[in-house]
């Protein structure tokens, strides 16, 4: 499963292609902080199982936070947001949520799948598949299967859960000790058990992490050139 600093690299890459000049320190402060928050469900796994990719993984959560911002700006100049904030304000806040949605659930949908509607309906889904064209078959696509040949149970957080860091599950890789005093555990078949804390699990998300950190690096270095600029134009003047 993606990490939560896969989660986030995504993220300041969108934050910055979407704040663009208004990209700063700031910036990167509040779209991580808003990215990481799906990822805390793991916490309640010991008092509710299933909890995570269910009670933070969900569209309910944006759509409850949209709503709210919608609210607040209707009312105008009393508005709680922008009266502290300003429009740069407005902006971030909206672009925190999409980041949320983009780079914090979505993710998850199409690796392994999340509880998309709970707490309003439980049952988890995942959007995988393949879209190409073939010069036999014409297009093939598999996201959506109509007719599927074994269809599995849905899965629910009352008979399904992922494995979350604070599971300690048989090393992956790693026969039994046997009775080999070699080997860590000691003898007597005993089991070597581990916790993983994914960084990153393929390639392509490694390469996320460098490349998240050179544009965020870019963006923040003209950003504090431009305001530096402006500081010394206004001395001059």
């Amino acid at each position: 499963m993606p990490s939560t600093l896969i989660h986030v690299s995504l993220a300041l890459l969108l934050a910055a292609g979407l704040l663009g000049t208004e990209f700063d320190g700031r910036s990167v402060l509040v779209v991580a902080a808003a990215t990481a928050v799906p990822d805390l469900d793991v916490a309640l796994e010991p008092v509710l199982s299933g909890a995570h990719r269910s009670v933070g993984h969900n569209f309910v959560l944006p759509g409850l936070v949209l709503l709210a911002l919608a609210a607040d700006l209707r009312r105008g100049p009393d508005s709680l947001l922008h009266r502290r904030y300003g429009d740069r304000g407005v902006t971030l806040a909206f672009t925190a949520v999409v980041c949320l949605v983009g780079a914090g659930i979505v993710p998850d949908l199409v690796v392994g799948g999340i509880n998309a509607f709970y707490p309003l309906h439980d049952a988890f889904y995942t959007v995988d598949g393949r879209l190409f064209y073939s010069t036999d078959r014409g297009w093939v696509q598999t996201f959506v299967d109509l007719s599927p040949d074994d269809p599995e149970p849905q899965r629910t957080t009352s008979n399904f859960d992922f494995r979350t860091v604070l599971d300690a599950e048989p090393t992956l890789g790693v026969e039994d000790s046997g009775g080999g005093s070699g080997e860590a555990g000691g003898g007597g078949g005993s089991q070597r058990v581990e916790r993983l804390f994914p960084v990153a699990m393929t390639g392509f998300r490694a390469w996320l992490l460098p490349l998240a950190a050179f544009v965020t690096g870019t963006r923040l270095w003209r950003a504090r050139r431009s305001a530096n600029a402006g500081v010394d134009g206004g001395d001059r003047a």
